[in-house]
C-alpha cells in the first residue's frame, strides 16, 4: 500500500516504473514512444481527476497505477487502422464540425435484421450523406425485458440474433472504409441484473457487491430517498428494488437494471476497460448514456453532482491515452443549463440538443416561435471543438425541456404550457393535426411524453401535403442551425407508426415503440416519386442536405440570433468569413411577412441558396405557410 499523500511527480514515477516492469504489454518501440508522448500530455489530468474522485481511498494510487497499465495494454492492442486515424485527428481535431456531417439512427434488427443487413444499406447511407452512423444498443441484453437494449448484459458480445463482435468489428472498419463513423451506445451508469458483475453481486461475492448500490436493509434506501426523484414509478416506487436475499440494490431506471457504485475505483477501471475494447474494435463515438446520474451522493438529488462531470473527464483522459479519435457524446434530458454543462472537449465533445428538439414541436404546435427564437439566442452557443447533435426526434419520447423561467419571460405558465403541448400531441386538444401517442401518461395530471414518428406527429394520415411542409420545416432548423444533424432513420420517407407494436412480446407497456417500426420498405420504394410523401419528403430532405454541405457557413456551430419581428417567423444567421446566410422559416398557417424594414440591414439583393432564385430584400419577404428559406445576404456596414 502506498502514502495517502504523494505528488503529481512521485505518482507518475511510481506509475512509470510499473509500465517498465510490465512484460506483458505487447509492444514495439514506435508504439510505446507514442504512448510515452500521449502520457506526458495526458497523466497530468489523469492525476488530478483520480485523485479528486479516490484520494481518500489508501489504495487509490494502486489503482491509478492499474489504470494506466490497462490504458498501455489497450494502446498496444490498438488496430494499426485505427493508430492511422487517431493520428489523422489528432491533426484535424474539429473534423466532426463539418458541414458535410450527417447522421443517421436505427435499431438494427428494426432496420436491418442483423449486422449483415446494416452492411448491405451501405450504398443506401452513401446516396443519402450519412457520415455518421448511430446503431441503437445492440449488445447482450435478457429479452424481452431488455429497456430497448439499455439492460446490458455483456459490453463485449454481440445480442446474438443480430451477429458477432467480429462482424461489428468488419461492419465499423467498412463503415469507416465509405467515410462513415460508427457510433454505439455506452451505458455507463447501470448494468442488466443478468450481467455477471451482477449475478456475482446477487451471490453475495464481496468483490462485486462493491460494485452496485446494495444495502442490507432499508435504512439506507430510505435515506437516499429522501432527496431522489422517481424516474420510472409505473415499474418500481423508488429508487431501490429488493434482491432475493432481501437486501436492496439501486436501480434509478427499471428493476432490472442495477446502478454502477463509481464511488469504488474498481468500477472505473471496469468500465474503462469495456470503453477501450469497444473504441478497439473501430467504434469512434460513444453515447454516454443518463450521464446525470452517474454518480450519487446521499442529501443529494444524486442528478448532475460535480463528480459526473469529473467521472467524464477523468474518462476522456484515459482514452486520450489508448484511443485518441474515440469522442464522447452526452445524452442529458435535464434542465438546459445543465445539459450545457456536459458539453466541453475535456468532457462531452458531442450533446444532443433536447432544447431545440422540444421546441420545434412546441413551435409547430403553437405557430410561434417565441421560445424556439430565444433558446437560438440564448443558449445555442457553445464551447469552441465542440458540437451539438440537432435532431427532430430520436427512438425516445417527446418530453418539454424548455426552462420554466425562459417561458415566464414571454407570460407562459410552464407546467399548463406542458399541459398543452400534451394534449396537442396525442390528438386530445381541437384541431389538432398530430397522431402521437402518450407515454407514460397520467390523465389526472395531465402530465405525459410523446410518442410518434415525424410523419404522425406532422399528421400525415389526414393530411398528407401539409404534414410534408411540416417535416420539411421542422428538418430545415436541425439541419442549418449548426452542429450534426441526425436523423432517425426512416423517417426521410416519412414512415408512419407501428400501430402493431402493443402485439409484439416485451413491447406493450411502452408506447415508445409505436415510433421504432420495422423498415418501411414500401416508402423507401417510392423515394424517387415525387408525387408520393415518401418521395416529396426525400426530396425536399436531399436538397437541404447537397446545399448544406456546399454551404461553408453551415459548418461549426456559431450563430447569430435575428429579430423578425414576427412572432410567427423564426429567423437566425450563420456567419462565414466575410459572407452571411440568414434563415428565414414560418410556423404559421397562413403567409407571413418580414418586413422591408427589418431587412434593411442587408443589401437589397439576396439569393435563395435552396432554389438559386434571387430575392429582393427592400419589398419584404412574404413566405407561405410552412416555407422556409436560406438567404445568402450583405451585411451593409
Amino acid at each position: 500500500m502506498v502514502e495517502l499523500v504523494v505528488t503529481e511527480q512521485s505518482a507518475r514515477q511510481h506509475v512509470l516504473s510499473a509500465l517498465a516492469a510490465d512484460h506483458g504489454i505487447a509492444w514495439d518501440a514506435r508504439c510505446r514512444e507514442a504512448f510515452a508522448e500521449r502520457f506526458d500530455r495526458h497523466f497530468p489530468s489523469l492525476f488530478r481527476l483520480f485523485h479528486d474522485l479516490y484520494g481518500a481511498r489508501p489504495d487509490w494510487l494502486d489503482q491509478l497505477t492499474e489504470l494506466v497499465g490497462q490504458s498501455a495494454r489497450s494502446w498496444a492492442q490498438r488496430p494499426a487502422d485505427l493508430k492511422a486515424l487517431d493520428a489523422e485527428r489528432e491533426h484535424n481535431s474539429g473534423w466532426f464540425q463539418a458541414g458535410t456531417m450527417l447522421g443517421g439512427v436505427c435499431y438494427v434488427d428494426r432496420y436491418a435484421e442483423d449486422l449483415t443487413g446494416v452492411r448491405a444499406r451501405i450504398p443506401y447511407f452513401k446516396e443519402l450523406g450519412l457520415t455518421y452512423l448511430h446503431l441503437m444498443p445492440l449488445f447482450l441484453a435478457p429479452e424481452p425485458h431488455s429497456d430497448g437494449g439499455y439492460a446490458v448484459s455483456s459490453y463485449r458480445e454481440v445480442s446474438p440474433g443480430l451477429g458477432t463482435m467480429a462482424q461489428l468489428r468488419d461492419l465499423a472498419a467498412e463503415l469507416r472504409a465509405n467515410g462513415i463513423s460508427l457510433v454505439v451506445d455506452f451505458i455507463f451508469n447501470h448494468t442488466s441484473d443478468e450481467h455477471e458483475w451482477a449475478r456475482k453481486a446477487a451471490a453475495a461475492d464481496p468483490a462485486f457487491s462493491g460494485y452496485y448500490w446494495i444495502f442490507p436493509d432499508r435504512s439506507m434506501p430510505d435515506a437516499f430517498e429522501q432527496t431522489v426523484r422517481e424516474i420510472f414509478p409505473d415499474d418500481h416506487p423508488g429508487s431501490f428494488v429488493e434482491m432475493p436475499d432481501g437486501r436492496w440494490v439501486w436501480a434509478t431506471f427499471h428493476s432490472f437494471q442495477w446502478d454502477l457504485n463509481y464511488a469504488n475505483p474498481a468500477v472505473f477501471r471496469a468500465m474503462a476497460g469495456e470503453m477501450l475494447f469497444l473504441a478497439n474494435q473501430g467504434v469512434e463515438i460513444l453515447r454516454m448514456d443518463a450521464v446525470a446520474f452517474i454518480w450519487k451522493q446521499l442529501g443529494t438529488p444524486c442528478e448532475n453532482l460535480p463528480e459526473a462531470h469529473t467521472l467524464l473527464q477523468a474518462f476522456n483522459a484515459v482514452c486520450r491515452l489508448a484511443a485518441p479519435s474515440l469522442l464522447f457524446k452526452s445524452e442529458a434530458i435535464v434542465h438546459p443549463d445543465e445539459v450545457a454543462r456536459y458539453i466541453d472537449p475535456a468532457e462531452c465533445q458531442l450533446s444532443y440538443n433536447p432544447l431545440q428538439m422540444a421546441l420545434i414541436w412546441e413551435a409547430l404546435a403553437t405557430r410561434d416561435v417565441s421560445l424556439l427564437s430565444q433558446a437560438l439566442g440564448r443558449r445555442h452557443n457553445i464551447p469552441a471543438g465542440t458540437s451539438w447533435v440537432n435532431y427532430v426526434r430520436s427512438h425516445d419520447d417527446i418530453g418539454w425541456t424548455f426552462a420554466d423561467e425562459d417561458a415566464a419571460e414571454f407570460g407562459i405558465n410552464a407546467f399548463d404550457h406542458r399541459r398543452f403541448l400534451n394534449s396537442f400531441y396525442v390528438g386530445r386538444f381541437p384541431g389538432s393535426f398530430a397522431n402521437g401517442v402518450p407515454f407514460q401518461d397520467n390523465p389526472r395530471t395531465g402530465d405525459c411524453r410523446i410518442s410518434g414518428t415525424t410523419a404522425s406527429l406532422c399528421g400525415m394520415e389526414g393530411a398528407p401535403a401539409a404534414a410534408v411542409n411540416r417535416i420539411l420545416l421542422a428538418h430545415s432548423v436541425a439541419l442549418s442551425t449548426g452542429g450534426i444533424p441526425l436523423l432517425y432513420l426512416g423517417d426521410e420517407v416519412g414512415q408512419l407508426n407501428d400501430s402493431g407494436y402493443a402485439l409484439e412480446e416485451g413491447h406493450g407497456t411502452d408506447s415508445r415503440w409505436v415510433h421504432r417500426p420495422h423498415y418501411p420498405a414500401a416508402d423507401y420504394a417510392l423515394r424517387e416519386d415525387l408525387e408520393s410523401p415518401a418521395g416529396a419528403v426525400y426530396a425536399g430532405l436531399r436538397r437541404m442536405i447537397s446545399v448544406r454541405a456546399a454551404t461553408p457557413e453551415f459548418a461549426g456551430t456559431r450563430l447569430i440570433g435575428f429579430t423578425t419581428n414576427n412572432p410567427a417567423v423564426l429567423g437566425y444567421q450563420r456567419p462565414g468569413d466575410g459572407t452571411l446566410i440568414l434563415a428565414l422559416a414560418n410556423f404559421s398557417d397562413g403567409p407571413q411577412e418580414v418586413s422591408a424594414l427589418t431587412l434593411s440591414g442587408f443589401a437589397a439583393d439576396a439569393v435563395d441558396i435552396l432554389t438559386g432564385a434571387g430575392v429582393r430584400l427592400g419589398a419584404g419577404v412574404v413566405l407561405n405557410p410552412q416555407q422556409f428559406v436560406w438567404l445568402k445576404v450583405t451585411p451593409l456596414l
